[in-house]
């Protein structure tokens, strides 16, 4: 007799040239090879690689020092209640080139979910979106709790939200995400966009949005490809998980650009005002709505938290974004 499956085991492809070869054929042999390369170097190198020298995410040890110091001043449990508290957040892109269908488009949008975190949150998530209404829903990346590690855990949560979010739902990985992912997110039924675009399509108008992956720490983002092929003069959106490469994608024409990764801070001073945003970019673009050289932007504080299970002062979202060519 076969020994059963374990749950967590139908996520995964263990076998590695089988792995290899699905993803080869999915994304092409040298972004596989390169991502799964970078995993298997130094899954939770501390310092090193990305954009930034320094990723607090990846040093385990700090979860004490953090959890012990918000305990010595009564926070923690404060700060573990205040994730469960999951704000709508509504923002407006003004667009003067809309496309006439698209006026009052909805989006959706989710960010550094880390389902496998905490349960409470999870739930707190679903049922925050589930009554929502809207054309689209995307997500930008880091779905698991850890940065290494089993995949599991993190697919079954994914597969609970998937259920409760309406129509297409495109995605993007972040730096917590294993490129071990894709195969059983798409077969969840995401789409991931992987240096990618598609088109969205109302009558004769269509919507360019276009995705990349992680910029921050596997440093496999590449626009050219994501936007290649796009008409000139098209209304474009791009998904990316960290805000870090805004300057490169506001050159490179994008209108919108969605993003997430900071968390906002997550643990921040009264006002709001982040100890740190784990990126290598300018506060302006650290949260919510921003601008630069004619793009127009936003970065998700996201729904989850990283390192440790605790908001302060940085209360967790979920974002209807509403697209009109008028003020």
């Amino acid at each position: 007799m076969n020994a059963p499956v374990l749950p967590e085991e139908r996520f995964e492809i263990t076998d590695e040239s089988t792995l290899f070869s699905a993803l080869a054929k999915r994304l092409g042999p040298i972004h596989a090879r390169q991502r799964l390369g970078i995993e298997r170097e130094k899954e939770a190198q501390v310092f090193g690689q990305g954009l930034n020298f320094f990723h607090i995410e990846n040093w385990y040890s700090i979860h004490g020092v953090i959890r012990g110091c918000l305990r010595l001043v009564g926070l923690l449990r404060r700060g573990e209640t205040n994730c469960r508290a999951i704000n709508l957040k509504e923002n407006r892109f003004c667009i003067p080139d809309l496309p006439a269908a698209f006026e009052g488009f909805r989006i959706l949008h989710l960010s550094d979910l880390h389902v496998d975190m905490d349960e409470q949150a999870l739930v707190a998530m679903i049922e925050k979106v589930r009554p929502l209404q809207y054309d689209l829903c995307v997500l930008t990346g880091d779905y698991r709790r850890d940065t290494w590690g089993e995949i599991g855990p993190a697919m079954h949560g994914m597969e609970r939200l998937r259920t409760h979010l309406r129509g297409d739902v495109l995605a993007v990985l972040g730096n917590h995400d294993s490129i071990r992912m894709l195969p059983p997110l798409e077969a969840q039924g995401f789409r991931l966009l992987m240096n990618e675009h598609v088109v969205v399509e109302r009558g004769s108008d269509r919507l360019y949005i276009a995705g990349i992956d992680d910029a921050h720490y596997y440093r496999v983002d590449n626009l050219q490809k994501a936007g290649d092929g796009i008409p000139s003069g098209s209304t474009t959106m791009l998904l990316s998980h960290t805000p870090e490469i805004y300057r490169q994608a506001a050159h490179a024409g994008f209108d919108l650009f969605l993003c997430g990764h900071t968390h906002g801070g997550q643990i921040c001073l009264p006002g709001g005002i982040p100890l740190t945003l784990d990126a290598d970019c300018p506060r302006f673009v650290g949260r919510g709505y921003w601008q630069f050289e004619g793009m127009q932007g936003y970065t998700s504080v996201g729904s989850g938290t990283s390192v440790v299970n605790v908001r302060l002062n940085c209360p967790p979202e979920v974002t209807l974004h509403t697209l009109t060519a008028g003020p």
